[in-house]
């Protein structure tokens, strides 16, 4: 039998949460997995005894306190619980992205001197066996999946049910030894690494402690409400540190039940089938599920497409006064109670939304206009800002101050400042250990006084408190006449359109500003097919003239919509490009979680940058591509440059 941890003493680390959730509230569902179109569901004492016979067998396979191992795959309870067993056997978990190269593994494995790997199927035990001679320090894998992995050599691959049960037969041998480790497990010792995406440069192993996590998850718990009947959707990479606080932390904290969809394929149906209450995703996803919407409003008919278009107006109209309790009157209230009969609440059910009581975004500014989209419907969807150096959490928006902005007040316990040049600074329990094996940059990120620098540029607002973030302190610059260049603040507008994937804008020191647009291929794709336009590839298609046409009209009336701000008019884009090919993470012009290497983007187009600003009508350019075997291809291309309209600064000026 277990041992039982009472009293909030005792509550120092996740283990720890779990046996309370084990023993105040067994039979309450902890996790569930589709698997073969079936959910299946473990109560959280059912996952204490999964997660203990895991731990006793890691350590029968030889894990010592201190180790770190590696878990990679996708979202699955046992990858859950195996983060949680290695903490119980004394290790630190590192979840690595499933979808990075075996080169982006070997570095941080590594760097870490992980000596065990716990994977999830086949491909990723492939990845470890590639690299693993230059892996002097790593020993064993287990994996999940038993798929293909029949003829493969055991010698140091081990399935997970074979762990589990090794654990169970040596329980009267290594329990004494489990609890003593267990007993061990201190507020301030680590509790995860996880590594930064790399945007500048090599990821960075951010330590996190006992402390952080707990801390941290209490503390957002409480100022959103969240209840131990709540439902999460756990579907971003495991390695990310924003899953890592929803779906270990919070629902540890809170013992709300964790819901993992069949693959990535299925996920949309398995948001609807959930209904999750409790929910975050980052712009990108709601950009997605927003041009999904309007692809099919598109294919719609003209009165479905009438009632669309009108009851959606008067929803931007009233639908965030009334989701903030702000007074609406009652002829309003009755049209928004028809458009919620007729076209909001069918369209929040067929997103999964129906449910949502706290939404969130975060990981980049999301646009105005996409924000304000949910909002309307009734979706409480709230930004919050943070980094993996503060467990998530630096600012969020209470209910009822929420704007899009701003990403809110400082969360609870953390402090706020605006240093010198406009960079912001947190401290908070929150604030991470250290970077592992790098001293340096953990001083010039944390000073001895605990504040972090972000490296983001912004400000907090007197009248409020709240804090607007305008940019990457790096990427925020002056025009060539000394005006604000603030890319992101445009690159947002840009993506609001559906067609549009991806924005890279450019212009610090220059006397204009030009931009290379992604176009979304599912988007521009479905419009060509309802015009009987045939295309061969993603190129042909980014470069027909049509295409082109629309994109420059969306890029003009951005334009339009930048001029309105005076601090940042110098920012409109006079000449775009439509790339040839998307930004892609496999061949480093993204990290993983999808953020532009703005640095790596510049200097490997920087023929078609040139092109942008000497004036040519086109250039010709050769890519170096990775395919999704590992082989390395060119393409060559001819793109068009195109020019688009702006608002003199004096014509906007003198209109004012």
């Amino acid at each position: 039998m277990s041992t039982t941890h009472t009293g909030a003493d005792a509550l120092l680390s996740v283990p720890a949460l779990l046996h309370r959730n084990a023993t105040e509230f067994g039979t309450a569902p902890a996790f569930r997995e589709k698997e073969f179109g079936i959910w299946q569901t473990w109560t959280w004492a059912e996952t204490e005894q999964e997660i203990e016979s895991l731990a006793l067998g890691l350590l029968k396979l030889g894990v010592n306190e201190g180790d770190f191992v590696a878990i990679i795959g996708r979202n699955r309870p046992y990858l859950y619980w195996s983060m949680v067993a290695v903490q119980m056997a004394g290790g630190v978990p590192v979840p690595l992205y499933q979808d990075a190269v075996a080169e982006e593994m070997a570095y941080v494995m590594d760097h870490c001197g992980a000596r065990f790997a716990i994977v999830g199927d086949q491909e990723q035990t492939d990845k470890l066996i590639e690299i693993q001679d230059q892996l002097h320090q790593f020993e064993e894998v287990i994996y999940l999946d038993p798929r293909g992995m029949r003829k493969y050599d055991h010698t140091h691959l081990h399935p997970f049910r074979d762990v589990q049960e090794q654990g169970r037969a040596a329980r009267s041998e290594l329990e004494a030894e489990l609890r003593a480790r267990e007993a061990r497990l201190g507020y301030d010792d680590r509790c995860v690494m996880l590594y930064t995406s790399g945007t500048t440069g090599k990821p960075k192993g951010v330590v996190l402690s006992n402390r952080n996590v707990i801390e941290t998850a209490r503390a957002s718990s409480t100022f959103d409400k969240l209840r131990r009947d709540d439902d999460i959707l756990a579907y971003l990479p495991m390695a990310w540190v924003g899953d890592f606080i929803f779906s270990v932390g919070q629902a540890f904290w809170c013992g709300f039940c964790v819901n993992c969809p069949e693959n990535a394929e299925t996920m949309m149906s398995d948001l609807r089938e959930i209904g999750p209450t409790y929910f975050f995703a980052p712009p990108r996803v709601f950009e997605n599920l927003l041009t999904t919407v309007m692809i099919r409003m598109e294919d719609s008919g003209p009165l479905k497409k009438r009632l669309f278009d009108t009851y959606m107006a008067h929803a931007r109209k009233v639908g965030p006064d009334l989701l903030d309790g702000r007074p609406v009157s009652f002829g309003d209230r009755l049209k928004y109670r028809l458009g919620d009969l007729l076209i909001y609440g069918p369209l929040k059910n067929t997103m999964g939304f129906s449910r949502v009581r706290v939404g969130y975004t975060a990981g980049e500014a999301i646009g105005p206009e996409i924000f304000d989209f949910y909002r309307a419907l009734g979706i409480n969807l709230k930004q919050l800002y943070g980094q993996t150096e503060a467990t998530v959490f630096i600012t969020a928006q209470p209910d009822g101050e929420v704007r899009s902005d701003t990403v809110g007040v400082p969360s609870p316990g953390v402090e706020l400042k605006i240093g010198d040049n406009g960079e912001v600074y947190y401290r908070s329990p929150g604030v991470f250990v250290e970077y592992y094996k790098n001293p340096e940059s953990t001083a010039d990120t944390k000073d001895a006084e605990g504040w972090v620098a972000t490296g983001d540029a912004g400000f907090i607002e007197e009248d409020t408190g709240h804090l607007r973030i305008i940019d990457r302190a790096k990427d925020v610059g002056k025009m060539a006449d000394g005006a604000m260049f603030a890319p992101k603040y445009v690159e947002n507008k840009l993506k609001f359109y559906p067609n549009i994937l991806e924005a890279v804008v450019f212009g610090n020191g220059r006397e204009e500003c030009t931009a290379f647009i992604n176009i979304d291929l599912n988007a521009v794709g479905n419009w060509a097919e309802r015009n009987n336009i045939g295309y061969a590839s993603y190129q042909e298609l980014a470069r027909h003239p049509q295409v082109m046409d629309t994109i420059q009209v969306h890029v003009e009336e951005v334009n339009r919509s930048v001029a309105e701000d005076e601090m940042l008019a110098g920012c409109q884009v006079h000449r775009f490009v439509v790339l040839h090919k998307e930004l892609d993470a496999d061949d480093g012009e993204l990290t993983r979680t999808r953020k532009v290497r703005r640095r790596i983007v510049e200097e490997k187009y920087a023929d078609i940058i040139a092109a942008l600003y000497d004036g040519s009508d086109t250039v010709s350019t050769e890519t170096e591509v990775t395919y999704e075997d590992g082989r390395k291809g060119k393409i060559r291309a001819t793109l068009d440059v195109r020019r688009a309209a702006v608002v003199p600064v004096a014509q906007r000026m003198a209109a004012q």
